[in-house]
């Protein structure tokens, strides 16, 4: 069974384990599946939006199919709730990325 699978059946019995569908999404965005990832990404903030990778792995996703606005609006995001959790390392790559894309 390959990894995408065990994550799957992981989410069978936990649907809303922030983890195992971040994991799916970093799955599918290695395949460069980035459709089907931006799906899982957001299925990832819905379960915890304290979860501040979610925005940052969903933004290189959005910046692969060319939807750049969309990557920085989603950076944002990220951005605004790595301060509210009181991630700085988040926010720190967050940010990075957010300098990159302006």
């Amino acid at each position: 069974m390959d990894r995408l699978q065990q994550l799957l059946a992981m989410l069978e019995k936990e649907p809303g384990d922030a983890f195992c569908l971040y994991g799916v999404a970093q799955e599918h965005a290695r395949a460069d599946r980035h459709d089907e990832a931006l799906g899982w990404y957001d299925r990832t903030i819905a379960a915890d939006p304290g979860y501040c990778y979610a925005y940052f792995h969903k933004a290189r996703s959005l910046e692969a199919l060319g939807r750049v606005p969309e990557a920085i609006a989603t950076l944002r995001a990220g951005a605004a709730e790595a301060d509210r959790c009181g991630d700085r390392h988040a926010r720190s790559e967050i940010g990075g990325y957010l300098d990159e894309l302006e």
